[in-house]
């Protein structure tokens, strides 16, 4: 308290008063001891939005009048789907029984595989998790692979099994399966429903008893792990902070360590529903900051900051740098939108630190960018934004993999584009990406599933049965297999049972082509693809046929072909349109007639040989959909 007036107040390391006074709520800040930092980690599908909803409801985080589903997920694209994109960070305050006021810093993740790097950011930045398990579908395999991202930052695991309203929960048999993948006690899973509310104090309790407090000191020099970022369009980019050492103040000259630029902060607060303003903030605190910059390159996921007259000795380790596995061009519809798309793309990046993109020119489509994704949802969720927040429409060319092709000069070459492969003579072999792929489902299944991977040239390397009535499968498969339409058969063949989720392995030798589909001999370089030389020709048919249905027919014969190399091994002709030159031909001799059905023969031949075949949009977002 103030010596003088009695209200809340900053005092400095040595007791002495600051002369800076506080809030109520920034009472809750002054204790380290009583903050706790936590995310919430669990397979998509299983409730995380839904309970984070129940936890802001029970702290009075949020009113009743302004409460809503998914309240943590700001975009219209979230709640249409039903899942997390961005993860998010907000703050509660909880009394506890013990008399004690508790801060607790919440990051809710996003739980498709494609977003897994967004739950390598959350769990970075705090010391437990909450493990949601739904009790009707039991453990799956994201489940598994989020609980080894937060075991190997040593973070304390809270089990939680949700959804335990349902009728056809089975809480007994998802218990057991908890007890076997995390070893804990039996008591220690806590029994919870998102909907109902239920278990919402047990929880609560449970995190002020079993996660730690963050570790760390407010009078060390500043080091400051930047966790993520969005942008405001009028006061440019904000940082998201989790305050490893020392203090924060408003007005401070800071330093961003991987860049080497200096700033000065503007504003620091903390993360409520929306932005609280602080004056200060201090160790194992999490909050954002505000500095005034317009460009997405100068903020860097991962960076550390610190001040500028008295920085850090080291800069904060551990975080993952982003790993695209799937990569397609992305084009403006009109060549003039290009500077558009380009500033569009960067503040998007600046939202979504997991897409990169670079310069791309292309004959067919003009000026784009070579953009790299976590994923096939991951590049969904990227095109469906560009349209609905940057009002930008674009062509997508055919996702593909990046590939390592060997030259016979024994340069070794990064193939991102099938324009970027060297010809036949001058390759001497091309590695390809692997995925070690975890499959978890039902035991009637694994036939189904055996013969849409063994289809896909995966390998088998292993298969645990978890529990009676739960199977594991363990296959190496060739990334360019799972981008396209892997993931929705896995989920039709297994009725939606299977869970799916995987990790980079390797590069390996492999026979793979370029396909080239060529419209009355041209080549279209945007529809063109790497494929192993065995499903070259099946998916050339399906491209074929695909375009066939989508090009409007001409007055001149289209021919389309799939080609490798100088062979096609596949084609489709449209037939062109006809007009009835002989309709005004209503008597006379036949050779009338004649003269006219040759004149018109001649014009069409001319046609085809000058007449350019315009694909239109539709036909290159119809490929992508191939099954």
């Amino acid at each position: 308290m103030c010596p003088g007036c009695k209200k809340p107040a900053i005092f400095d390391g040595r007791g002495h008063f600051t002369g800076v006074h506080i809030s109520e709520n920034d009472v809750y800040l002054q204790s380290m001891k009583n903050i706790r930092n936590f995310c919430v980690i669990a397979h998509i599908d299983h409730g995380k939005s839904t309970l984070s909803d129940r936890l802001l409801e029970f702290t009075k985080t949020i009113s009743e009048r302004d409460m809503k589903e998914q309240a943590l997920d700001s975009m219209d694209l979230e709640r249409e789907r039903g899942i997390t994109i961005k993860s998010h960070a907000i703050q509660m305050y909880y009394d506890h029984e013990d008399g004690q006021a508790y801060t607790f810093n919440l990051i809710d993740t996003p739980g498709h595989v494609d977003f897994s790097y967004e739950v390598s950011r959350s769990i970075a930045a705090c010391e437990g998790a909450l493990l949601l398990v739904d009790a009707t579908q039991g453990i799956q395999a994201q489940t598994i692979s989020n609980l080894y991202l937060a075991i190997d930052h040593d973070l304390e695991i809270i089990p939680i099994l949700n959804k335990i309203d349902m009728p056809n929960a089975m809480i007994d048999e998802v218990s057991e399966q908890i007890l076997d993948l995390i070893g804990c006690e039996l008591e220690d899973i806590i029994l919870a429903s998102g909907k109902t509310g239920q278990g919402v104090p047990d929880i609560m309790t449970a995190i002020v008893e079993r996660i730690p407090a963050p570790k760390g000191d407010p009078e060390a020099p500043l080091q400051a792990l930047i966790f993520d970022s969005v942008f405001n369009p009028y006061r440019g980019a904000v940082a998201y902070l989790r305050i490893m050492n020392g203090t924060i103040r408003k007005g401070d000259l800071v330093r961003f360590v991987n860049t080497g630029k200096e700033y000065e902060a503007d504003e620091i607060g903390v993360l409520r529903l929306v932005q609280d303003p602080k004056e200060s903030l201090s160790a194992g605190n999490v909050g954002y900051i505000i500095t005034g910059i317009k460009e997405s390159k100068e903020i860097k996921v991962g960076d550390t900051v610190t001040h500028v007259e008295r920085p850090c000795a080291n800069a904060i380790k551990g975080f993952e740098d982003v790993k695209p596995m799937v990569f397609a061009g992305i084009f403006p519809i009109d060549n003039d939108d290009y500077e558009d798309l380009r500033d569009s793309l960067e503040k998007l990046q600046l939202n979504d630190a997991s897409l990169i993109f670079e310069p791309e020119t292309s004959a067919a489509l003009g000026f784009g960018f070579r953009c790299g994704f976590l994923g096939m949802l991951h590049l969904e969720i990227v095109q469906e934004r560009l349209f609905r927040e940057f009002d930008q429409d674009v062509i997508t060319t055919v996702p593909n993999v990046s590939y390592t092709a060997m030259t016979t000069r024994g340069e070794e070459l990064t193939v991102r584009t099938p324009s970027e492969l060297p010809e036949q003579t001058q390759l001497q072999y091309v590695e390809e990406p692997y995925i070690s792929a975890q499959i978890i489902t039902k035991p009637e299944f694994i036939g189904a599933i055996m013969n849409l991977c063994l289809e896909k040239r995966g390998i088998l390397k292993k298969q645990y049965y978890l529990t009676q009535d739960r199977v594991e499968l363990a296959f190496e498969l060739p990334l360019a297999e799972i981008v396209f339409d892997f993931y929705d058969r896995l989920k039709s063949i297994s009725r939606g049972y299977a869970s799916f989720d995987y990790q980079p392995l390797d590069y390996r030798k492999s026979d793979l082509v370029k396909l080239d589909i060529r419209l009355n001999g041209e080549p279209v370089d945007a529809l063109s693809a790497l494929v192993h030389r065995e499903k070259a020709e099946a998916f050339g048919r399906k491209i074929c046929k695909k375009l066939k249905e989508l090009l409007p027919r001409q007055q001149f014969v289209i021919a389309i072909q799939a080609a490798v190399g100088a062979k096609v091994i596949a084609r489709e002709t449209i037939s062109a349109m006809r007009k009835d030159v002989t309709a005004k031909c209503y008597g006379g001799d036949i050779t009338r007639k004649r003269k006219l059905l040759e004149k018109q023969k001649k014009g069409k031949r001319r046609m085809r040989q000058f007449g350019n075949v315009e694909v239109p949009q539709k036909a290159f977002l119809e490929v992508l959909k191939l099954d």
